[in-house]
């Protein structure tokens, strides 16, 4: 079986192989598979996560692939409003700039 997923093997995986593996295998081509949630969802409950957990690298990633798995830019910015009030303001001011930067991008 083909590896679905290689973001942690091209990142650090000569470096931390075990690690690599369970980021691609466990938790994206299983964890993220589940049918329980859509891609969708679940990208809309990770993004949620990092902004409250003020984890702005892997927030990076996963604003990307949020809009890759449906998410509209709208809809991610009114996430980041909204947790403003429940996971405080700083969160959301980096989480928006964030956001800015990465739909700039894709913009250009």
């Amino acid at each position: 079986m083909t590896q679905k997923h290689t973001a942690g093997q091209n990142l650090f995986g000569e470096f931390s192989p075990k690690l690599a593996e369970l980021t691609d295998k466990v938790l994206f081509d299983d964890v993220w598979a589940r049918p329980e949630l859509s891609q969708r969802d679940r990208s809309l409950i990770t993004v949620a996560a990092l902004i409250t957990q003020h984890r702005p690298d892997q927030l990076r990633y996963h604003l990307k692939l949020a809009v890759e798995n449906g998410l509209t830019q709208s809809e991610l910015k009114e996430v980041i409003t909204h947790l403003a009030f429940y996971a405080g303001w700083p969160s959301s001011m980096t989480a928006i700039l964030i956001a800015k930067e990465i739909f700039e991008q894709d913009n250009t």
